[in-house]
This record gives C-alpha cells, sequence and structure tokens, in this order.
C-alpha cells in the first residue's frame, strides 16, 4: 500500500486538473479503499465549494471526512462504531483547523458575509489559480490524511 507524499501531489493535481477540493482528496486515496476513481469522483462530487458551492464545510476537510467513514464508518449501527467514527473526524478536524486556521470554506477563501450562493462554477483560469488558496489547502488535507494512515500503520 503506497502510503506517502505522492498521494499528496495527486490530490493537488487532480485540483489543478480540474477536479473540485473534495473529489482531489478523496480521488488520491480511493484506490486503498477499493474505489475505481469514477467512484471517488462521483461520491465526493456534491461537497465542493464548501458543499454544492455553498461555502460551507470545506470540500477538502470534507474530503478527508470521507475517507475516514471508509475507514472507520459504522455499518452496524452501533454507538461504539459511531464513536470510533466520530473521534477520528473530530480529530481530522482539529488538524485541519489548526493548519489551515477554519474547516469554513467562506472563512477560507475570506468570503465577505452576505456573499451570494451561486451554483455556477468559476472558470479555471491563471487568475483564479492565483487568487485561491485552495491548492495549499488540498495539500494540507491531503497530508493530514498520509500522516493518520502511517500513524495508523505504524500502531
Amino acid at each position: 500500500m503506497e502510503i506517502d507524499e505522492s498521494r499528496v501531489e495527486r490530490a493537488v493535481g487532480l485540483f489543478k486538473s480540474g477536479y473540485n477540493c473534495s473529489q482531489s482528496v478523496v480521488a488520491a486515496f480511493a484506490d486503498l479503499y477499493g474505489f475505481t476513481p469514477e467512484q471517488a469522483l462521483r461520491m465526493s462530487a456534491s461537497f465542493g465549494g464548501g458543499i454544492g458551492r455553498m461555502r460551507m464545510t470545506c470540500g477538502a476537510a470534507c474530503g478527508i471526512f470521507m475517507l475516514a467513514g471508509l475507514e472507520k464508518g459504522s455499518v452496524d449501527g452501533s454507538r461504539q462504531a459511531k464513536l470510533a467514527n466520530y473521534a477520528l473526524v473530530q480529530e481530522l478536524a482539529a488538524e485541519f483547523k489548526k493548519r489551515m486556521g477554519s474547516v469554513v470554506c467562506s472563512e477560507l477563501l475570506g468570503l465577505a458575509s452576505g456573499t451570494p450562493v451561486v451554483p455556477v462554477p468559476e472558470e479555471r483560469t491563471s487568475e483564479y489559480y492565483k487568487k485561491r488558496p485552495c491548492p495549499k489547502i488540498i495539500e494540507e488535507a491531503a497530508r493530514i490524511w498520509v500522516e493518520h494512515l502511517k500513524s495508523k500503520h505504524n500502531e
């Protein structure tokens, strides 16, 4: 199982090739969980732009939370399984917030309160990439997951 910086680079590369933040993080690791690239891209598609471009929880953070579900998600409905998953998600969220300052998309983008929410994605131009912190955010989210996997592997 390949768990190294190439996953981080893959996530950033996916974003720079047009995928949203959540898709980029999930697709960079999906093969570890038996998903095809298409399945990973489809299941994470709605979480970009802070969930459906509503600028709520950052899509890159949602991506690592989805990966946490693939790893520790409850499949039997037990309280213990839910606890394990929620504890991991909260740990990941705290680390993400520590590194990035927030888990909220609008805050990470520095959008003014009351900025209209529209479904139309911005065109991916060189100007878009210059003004967006998203590649760095995706890099950190993917790195958090790599670090998690490495620490789990070393236990």
